[in-house]
């Protein structure tokens, strides 16, 4: 006992005096990734091996205190493998840090669309949307944004068509060949239909939330997609974006995240036609 509070000792005053700027900088950066790694496994089956690991070293600790050499001989041994055996536990977790990552690094994609043909967009998605809730048909579309959907455009059966509400219907009509599946939507042209996407992992979701809402959730997980849902029990309208779901949507809230994808494309194409003005005002002089 006298061992274990001298080893208290020694660690709080470390804690307390030895610490300089980089030393809890470095600490600070470890709380930071902790956390997010506490995030990142909330809500899914990471969380729950998190807390077997965590139960593992305690019985370490405390196998090492009272002197239990033959059980602490065996845990060492797995835990002396522990980042092959998180690499394994955690692929899932570790696929979704490093696409977040990637995510932050890709370049924007500048998509072409004039205000007439945004507005045209924007109208014909809507008038397919309420249409398709209105009858309860199931249907699920993904925008894709900063992140590549390519996989999920070549699992998928290739359109490349313009956006119409009439188009967009006929995919979703029950008992037709591209009925199941995503449509995948890339600036203005429909890029693919019956596209396959990978379900989320989190737990604690609605028993009453089908397949394409799983779906939806599981591409913005890891992809920076805007995902919209028809429920084809209820005809309720959904939204899916960074791995939350808003339900009962109409159309003016369908309005409003229309125009904040194509508007924010067409804003983002206003600095380069500027500077164009500028240097030929430039030129003129």
């Amino acid at each position: 006992m006298t061992s274990l509070w001298q080893t208290i000792e020694l660690y709080l005053w470390n804690v307390l005096h030895r610490p300089g700027l980089a030393d809890l900088a470095d600490i600070l950066l470890v709380a930071v990734i902790i956390y997010q790694l506490l995030k990142m496994t909330r809500d899914t089956r990471g969380s729950a091996v998190l807390k077997g690991l965590l139960l593992l070293l305690i019985v370490v600790g405390v196998s090492n205190l009272f002197g239990l050499t033959a059980l602490n001989w065996l845990l060492m041994a797995v835990i002396s493998n522990g980042p092959l055996v998180l690499v394994i536990l955690f692929q899932p977790e570790i696929r979704k840090a490093l696409e977040q990552i990637g995510r932050g690094a890709r370049l924007e994609k500048v998509r072409d669309d004039g205000s007439d043909e945004a507005s045209r967009i924007i109208e014909e998605i809507i008038r397919c949307f309420t249409s398709l809730s209105r009858r309860r048909v199931g249907a699920l579309v993904v925008f894709e944004q900063k992140t590549g959907l390519k996989d999920v455009i070549e699992n998928g059966i290739p359109i490349d068509a313009n956006i119409t509400a009439g188009l967009l219907e006929n995919i979703f009509e029950p008992n037709t060949p591209l009925h199941d599946g995503a449509v995948v939507i890339r600036g203005s042209r429909i890029m693919s239909a019956a596209s396959f996407l990978s379900l989320t992992e989190a737990s604690g979701i609605s028993h009453d939330l089908g397949t394409r809402h799983r779906a939806a959730l599981g591409v913005s997980e890891t992809t920076d997609a805007v995902v919209l849902i028809v429920s084809e029990e209820t005809g309720i309208i959904s939204m899916a974006r960074g791995g939350k779901l808003t339900r009962h949507l109409d159309a003016k809230s369908l309005r409003a995240i229309l125009e904040g994808l194509y508007t924010r494309q067409r804003s983002q194409r206003l600095l380069p036609k500027l500077l164009s003005w500028l240097q030929k005002k430039e030129g003129t002089k």
